[in-house]
């Protein structure tokens, strides 16, 4: 018989995650860089102590809206892709596109701007060099399968939280802030709510894992809530701590809130915040480059993105060949640029991501209301995004636009 000239099938990614695992992915990928960083310029946008608690609530309810849309949709379409799967199926394919494109870029971002993070608080003398490390270990890790993955976020989500325990026992025994005329803009709590916003976002790792999940219908809509509720439970307390110890005008003055806040109470605490900012930060990179690499799988599937980026591991049951380019292009950012406005830059490509994803969920009920609020939310605080940020981003979609054009002429 002659050679078929058919292209080998792939084989299929492994069903490993059970609830606890995805519960854990789900912390480990919001129990981040986020809540040692985002305080700062959530306050500066807020101006005052309620203005940012609203804020923070504002977040949690798109957050939670989002996550019931993802939860019922990788309920019914337990694949890899998360919303770039949900809006091509569901909607149309330049909406799933967006969405993925949206979701790779931005994410992108992101993972550089954690890997910096983490060299930052570690090795300030050479931030690049451990980011650089970082990555490629984090890597490794998620090349050995996405049971090792679990386990390891695991380990940085519990590491996470007991260092956060730590720092608000510590600045709850230190002196409270002094009071000061504070001022409140409308506009500005919706900033500080896109700001914060980017610490929750993490919580569709469990989905954009969906292949990989046992039972996907019954176990990803209940890791997702619970996942997210832990997180908003830790990010209030955190924030109620903050803003009674160091005030609302310390707060939006410093880039190292949660060690001020330790230092406030016990400067001792100072050095082991470094450590679980580092851990937290290897933790969100960790379940991130995973997410990446599963959303860059499905759309080279489709053939949205090369072919040869579908290739997954027979022995590991991980898209190596999609994970290794995410890798690369994070070390490049990594090593040539400055990510200073990253968190304003991801939060709107990730809320344009949600945005497709809350526009799929109408679909399966068009009279149910938190799709329609979560996607009215997510336009609404994507708007209210320093201008910067919201250019940036619309700078990227019209190129993803133009290949998209490029994509569908060739299909």
């Amino acid at each position: 018989m002659p050679p078929s000239d058919e292209p080998r099938p792939q084989p299929g990614l492994h069903r490993r995650l059970g609830l606890p695992s995805a519960i854990v992915i789900g912390l480990a990928s919001m129990l981040g860089a986020g809540v040692f960083s985002v305080w700062g310029p959530a306050a500066g946008a807020a101006g005052s102590a309620p203005a940012l608690l609203a804020a923070l609530a504002a977040a949690g309810l798109i957050a939670y809206c989002n996550a019931r849309s993802t939860a019922r949709l990788a309920a019914v379409h337990p694949q890899s892709g998360g919303a770039y799967l949900y809006g091509t199926v569901r909607l149309h394919p330049a909406a799933g596109f967006a969405a993925g494109w949206g979701f790779v870029v931005g994410k992108t971002a992101s993972a550089a701007a954690m890997a910096l993070t983490l060299g930052h608080y570690l090795l300030p003398d050479h931030p690049r060099a451990l980011g650089v490390a970082a990555v490629i270990a984090l890597a490794a890790v998620n090349l050995l399968g996405v049971k090792k993955t679990a386990l390891a976020s695991a380990l940085f989500a519990f590491a996470t939280i007991a260092v956060l325990s730590a720092v608000v026992i510590a600045g709850a025994t230190g002196p409270a802030a002094v009071p000061v005329a504070e001022q409140t803009d409308p506009w500005g709590v919706l900033t500080a709510a896109g700001f914060i916003f980017f610490a929750f976002a993490g919580y569709a790792r469990i989905a954009t894992l969906g292949e990989e999940v046992k039972r996907p219908e019954w176990t990803i809509p209940r890791a997702i809530p619970i996942a997210l509720g832990i997180t908003l439970v830790v990010y209030s307390v955190v924030a109620v701590t903050a803003l009674a110890v160091l005030g609302t005008d310390m707060l939006a003055r410093t880039d190292t809130p949660l060690a001020d806040l330790a230092a406030a109470g016990a400067p001792a605490l100072e050095p082991l915040v470094a450590v679980g900012a580092g851990i937290a930060v290897a933790g969100v990179l960790l379940s991130l480059l995973a997410g990446i690499g599963r959303t860059t799988l499905a759309m080279a599937r489709d053939r949205r993105l090369p072919a040869a980026l579908d290739a997954v591991s027979e022995r590991f049951g991980v898209p190596w060949a999609a994970e290794l380019a995410v890798t690369v292009l994070v070390l490049i950012v990594v090593a040539t640029m400055d990510l200073a406005g990253a968190i304003g830059f991801s939060s709107f490509c990730v809320l344009v991501y949600y945005a497709v994803a809350n526009a799929s969920a109408t679909t399966l009920d068009r009279r149910a209301p938190l799709p329609w609020l979560g996607l009215t939310g997510c336009l609404l605080i994507a708007a209210s995004l320093p201008i910067a940020s919201v250019l940036g981003g619309l700078a990227v979609f019209a190129v993803g636009a133009v290949w998209y054009l490029i994509t569908e002429r060739r299909r």
